[in-house]
């Protein structure tokens, strides 16, 4: 058994994270989540990678996103190949697919510096009567010309970062892209690209509302952005609205 990504000194040692973004035949959603929580996740755990957490994307109902981390790229291969290899997903797998139009748009990540990823988080509920989570999650993506660390992410921390905190966002985790060449081919991710993902905790759907409208109308926000394009930024930051799923481990 591959060793697991364990929690140390209150955060999972997710060195390696994968962002999942799955476009789903309309009405199944519901489907693929109920058996995601059911079977995938303990199952996925057990053979060595963390099951970050899983939402519905509130912008798109054909949407289901969702994260997983690694304690390394070496764990993640051989955890990946444990699992897809597997009894669970052999015995499922076909009834997971069927509600699936496209799962390879996925974002193979690293915490931009220790302790920037997600916090180990309350224990996952144990089953879906927990139900969906009272807040909401965004994520911010943003493309760039050039790994972040090369001028990005020191201008999102000296001047997006506090204006998203201005405007009421509790910052959760900061990502960037993994370099490292994709030892798992059967899983394709989106190479040749460069991303700084952020996410954002809101307790409420006004918050997380009101939050967004604020940036766009923020002559700030919008400077600052502008400013980053000679870091490498490409566009303005794509936007993911998210709810955890019941037995998400992260909720908001």
């Amino acid at each position: 058994m591959t060793a697991p990504s364990v929690a140390v000194a209150g955060h999972w040692d997710d060195a390696v994270v994968e962002l999942r973004q799955y476009t789903l035949h309309p009405g199944t959603r519901d489907t693929l989540v109920g058996l995601f929580e059911r079977e995938f996740v303990e199952s996925q755990e057990a053979v060595g990678m963390h099951v970050i957490g899983q939402f519905h994307d509130l912008d798109r109902a054909d949407r289901f996103v969702w994260l997983r981390g690694f304690a390394s790229m070496r764990v993640r291969e051989r955890a990946l190949g444990a699992f897809y290899g597997g009894p669970v997903w052999q015995r499922h797998r076909d009834a997971a697919n069927a509600t699936m139009i496209d799962s390879d748009d996925v974002l193979l990540l690293r915490p931009v510096a220790a302790g920037s990823g997600f916090a180990a988080a309350d224990p996952r509920p144990a089953d879906t009567g927990a139900g969906m989570a009272d807040g909401s999650l965004v994520a911010g993506i943003c493309r760039l010309a050039r790994p972040a660390d090369q001028g990005f992410a020191a201008v999102f921390e000296a001047r997006l970062a506090p204006l998203l905190a201005r405007h009421g966002a509790s910052l959760r985790a900061r990502y960037m892209t993994e370099a490292a060449i994709n030892t798992f081919p059967r899983l394709p991710v989106r190479e040749g690209e460069q991303a700084f993902v952020w996410f954002a905790g809101f307790a409420s759907d006004a918050a997380r509302i009101g939050h967004l409208d604020a940036l766009a109308r923020d002559r700030q926000w919008r400077a600052a952005l502008d400013d980053a394009r000679a870091t490498g930024l490409l566009a303005p930051p794509d936007w993911l609205q998210l709810r955890a799923t019941p037995r998400s481990e992260q909720r908001r």
